[in-house]
């Protein structure tokens, strides 16, 4: 018959095995995500490259706004009800247009509509700073993420998964008219 402490050692060795095991897939995940991390900044930069190229004579001299190219929401018409820049965002009530917000928050909703739109599932801040042509910097990403909490909060946005947002149930893009 088997001592304890023998059966003890069995398992324990068992266990680290596992860990060991465990620690190898995740070392190989690591790798994989980072080389496809890399892979996607170098798409990002492909694009500012060409939008830089392709951009008016004068839009290049004009700063990153101007290279990341003119959105839907930069071309309407601004009422005179349309919220001023570091104003406050409100509370998200039926049939509010999103022209009460900034342009910065609008923005945010145009990129998660047209997310959306393509059925291609929630937006995270760090992929938003991408489509802004921002520097994907922790410092910038998080400044993204505090307009989108924001947004969350007032109920323009939704969180179906932690880091990940959506639309809000009833609420629509810039271009949707609400």
């Amino acid at each position: 018959m088997p001592s304890v402490v023998g059966l003890l050692e069995h398992r324990e060795l068992a266990a680290r095995r596992r860990v060991d095991g465990l620690r190898e897939e995740a070392d190989r995940v690591h790798a994989e995500l980072a080389a496809a991390e890399e892979e996607w900044q170098e798409w990002v930069i492909a694009r500012r490259r060409v939008d830089t190229v392709l951009a008016p004579d004068g839009a290049a001299d004009a700063g990153p706004r101007a290279v990341a190219g003119p959105r839907e929401v930069d071309r309407q018409p601004v009422s005179r009800d349309a919220a001023r820049p570091k104003s406050l965002v409100p509370v998200r009530r039926a049939g509010m247009a999103s022209s009460v917000l900034s342009l910065d928050y609008q923005r945010v909703l145009q990129a998660v509509a047209d997310r959306v739109r393509l059925g291609q599932g929630p937006l995270t801040c760090q992929e938003m700073a991408a489509v802004f042509g921002m520097d994907v910097l922790p410092a910038r990403v998080e400044a993204l993420r505090s307009k989108v909490k924001r947004l969350v909060a007032r109920g323009w946005l939704a969180e179906p998964t932690p880091g990940r947002f959506t639309l809000a149930p009833g609420a629509a893009g810039p271009d949707d008219g609400s």
